[in-house]
């Protein structure tokens, strides 16, 4: 008997995976732009560090929105939308000329992408069964670091023979271009995609209703949802999480440029190492948590070893060791993302279809505040202090508390099934099945 058709992973997720790299290198080319902000506009390290952060206070308002509407109209049309109007802003902060405007548009640009997150993982559900789903999510977070690596020496490219206005004109174009690319390649459900073989189609659509049909919140309102202490902790995992990727990520090319003292170009190539590192870690973790069912420490010693590798590199620059504090900052790059593949599979397991856009949204938003805080904190204690150690300290403290938390949740244990496409194809894998997955 052949194998169920996969079609789906070579149309959904490339499309998917560009244009979330695409949204990453508009969300944090700014950092590449500080430079030339402070020496025409006359912006300091606290001011550029809340311009990257308040990004994050927009972000919030569209998460519950744009999961409804995402549910409700269609996330394939949502997600359209948002790729012209952020590539609009984006394209504006070419022609700010003080602070205050560039506050209002990094806001406005944290504003119209705050709808993207639960419009893709609600639209993941849909089209990736459980037991695919850590590898699916973590192909779409590998643009994130994909995102940095290719950004880093465009950025640095662009910057060298242009200003730095002109590179968000350029990179501002980018998604409104795409956006033609992504409505001819995305379809909201399986049942409506008319270039799906009927074989694909009704197993995705039966893998949805099994896996529907087993969740624990089924039946349940969104208020009371938001209730349950599963989803409180993953708020305050994710908030936790957010201030330390958003403090390194922002902060990256300025504590690279620091350390080495190298041109932009230099800069943007060192930038871009971790971030190559990073993509390979994320799916080697995602492909082994799916492979071994065991979720919690595939998330746990990831995240810690980041927090501690960003502390050495502080220690290292302090001493004037600038090649191990260098190496240090890699790893930590390589590090600090490899569970977020299997970190977004994880409210799929306890969320229905009806409450999960929804809730998605109210994690985001509430976690994403710690991306105002992170940048912000890191750029204020660097003012204060003449040094970045004060900023670190926070960043590691952040990072390494939340994987803990995760020790936190509940552990419940349902039945055991047969992975209907594995059977397929005479390959029998027993998938365990459990409320958040854990071992």
């Amino acid at each position: 008997m052949n194998a169920v058709p996969k079609k789906r992973w070579f149309r959904i997720l490339p499309a998917v995976f560009l244009m979330y790299c695409i949204n990453m290198i508009d969300r944090n080319n700014i950092g590449f732009a500080f430079p030339g902000m402070e020496s025409d506009l006359g912006i300091g390290a606290t001011y550029a560090g809340l311009a990257g952060g308040i990004f994050a206070i927009g972000y919030l308002f569209l998460q519950v929105p744009g999961g409804l509407w995402a549910e409700r109209w269609s996330a394939k049309k949502l997600i359209a939308v948002a790729l012209i109007a952020w590539g609009l802003f984006a394209g504006l902060t070419g022609f700010i000329q003080n602070v205050t405007q560039l506050l209002i548009v990094r806001f406005m640009i944290g504003f119209v992408e705050g709808c993207i997150l639960p419009a893709i993982v609600l639209l993941l559900k849909r089209w990736f069964p459980f037991d695919e789903r850590a590898r699916a999510n973590g192909i779409w977070m590998l643009s994130i670091p994909f995102a940095a690596m290719i950004m880093s020496p465009i950025c640095g490219f662009i910057l060298t023979y242009a200003t730095w206005r002109e590179m968000f004109w350029i990179e501002g174009a980018f998604p409104i271009i795409f956006c033609i690319i992504w409505m001819l390649c995305i379809t909201d459900h399986p049942k409506d995609a008319k270039w799906l073989s009927e074989e694909e189609r009704d197993y995705l659509m039966n893998a949805a209703a099994k896996e529907e049909s087993k969740i624990a919140t089924k039946g349940m309102s969104i208020k009371d949802a938001l209730k349950t202490r599963n989803v409180i902790i993953l708020i305050a995992i994710w908030f936790l999480t957010q201030t330390g990727f958003a403090g390194y990520s922002i902060w990256l090319p300025t504590m690279m440029r620091d350390l080495t003292g190298s041109s932009q170009m230099l800069v943007g190539l060192l930038t871009s190492v971790p971030w190559f590192f990073a993509m390979i870690m994320l799916m080697l973790n995602s492909r082994h948590s799916d492979k071994t069912g065991e979720r919690r420490f595939h998330m746990i010693v990831p995240a810690v070893s980041s927090a501690l590798f960003l502390l050495l590199s502080t220690y290292l620059a302090s001493t004037g060791n600038v090649t191990a504090a260098v190496i240090s900052l890699i790893c930590c790059g390589g590090l600090i993302q490899c569970y977020y593949g299997i970190w977004w599979a994880i409210p799929t397991t306890f969320l229905t279809a009806d409450v999960l856009a929804v809730t998605l949204g109210v994690i985001n938003a509430v976690g994403n505040l710690g991306g105002f805080f992170g940048p912000w904190l890191f750029g204020y204690f660097t003012t204060v202090t003449g040094s970045s150690l004060g900023g670190m300290v926070f960043l590691v403290t952040a990072s390494i508390i939340a994987p803990l938390l995760l020790l936190l949740l509940k552990k419940d244990i349902g039945k055991t099934e047969v992975s209907a496409a594995r059977k397929a194809t005479g390959k029998v894998e027993l998938q365990y099945r459990r409320c958040l997955v854990w071992n």
